[in-house]
């Protein structure tokens, strides 16, 4: 495994991405998924110009919290997440990417003692094996949402089904980006909606071409 090689490789093609969908350079941040890898591949990480890690498991997010805190890095958890963990690990996230139920974030507005930037997570594709809202759902629980205080509802996390072609992957993209854009004109003031946490190893390229702004990496750094 040559990582800067690999780091390199994949700061280049989210530019060329970004470039070829017409966005700034800078419009999409890159999340290295470190939850195959050691604290030390973590950290070995970081010299080469990564500033986000996302974990998708409490204990391995707090493993590597513990151990790279004192780095300029931005927390982000990324998996499932039980009520009963969120005190545990819920004071350490900058954001959470999978909030999938009214329960879960009236447990986070209970847990946290400073606003939390969360992506609401939904289900697109209507897969079974996937967590989130549906976008019926989700819009008809955004009143209750909206009273949760102490969470900033940064934008929609949406994944694809691993084994949808490229034409499904910009319907599942291009859906979400729409109802981003729905939510985010009710202008309801905790939910700006300007973040789509959406794309990973094998399909970034199409999540970028529909906005999204945080690509969730694992493979392509750790190959």
């Amino acid at each position: 495994m040559n990582l800067k090689k690999n780091t390199e490789l994949v700061f280049q093609q989210i530019a060329d991405a970004s470039q070829e969908a017409n966005r700034a350079l800078d419009a999409v941040s890159v999340i290295a998924v470190t939850k195959y890898v050691d604290v030390q591949t973590a950290e070995a990480l970081l010299p080469l110009g990564v500033r986000h890690i996302g974990e998708n498991r409490v204990d391995k997010f707090l493993e590597k919290y513990q151990a790279l805190k004192d780095y300029p890095v931005t927390w982000h958890l990324i998996g499932t997440l039980q009520r009963r963990k969120v005190k545990e690990v819920i004071p350490y996230v900058d954001y959470f990417h999978a909030l999938d139920s009214l329960k879960l974030a009236q447990e986070i507005q209970k847990r946290t003692d400073h606003v939390i930037k969360c992506f609401l997570q939904v289900n697109i594709s209507g897969e079974e094996s996937k967590h989130g809202f549906s976008k019926e759902e989700l819009l008809e629980l955004l009143p209750e949402l909206a009273k949760l205080d102490q969470i900033e509802y940064v934008g929609l996390m949406t994944m694809a089904p691993f084994e949808a072609d490229s034409d499904e992957l910009k319907e599942i993209f291009k859906d979400t980006q729409a109802l981003q854009a729905e939510i985010r004109e009710k202008q309801i003031p905790n939910m700006p909606m300007t973040e789509l946490s959406m794309g990973m190893s094998r399909d970034f390229k199409e999540a970028i071409q529909f906005g999204s702004t945080f690509v969730r990496i694992g493979t392509a750094f750790f190959k």
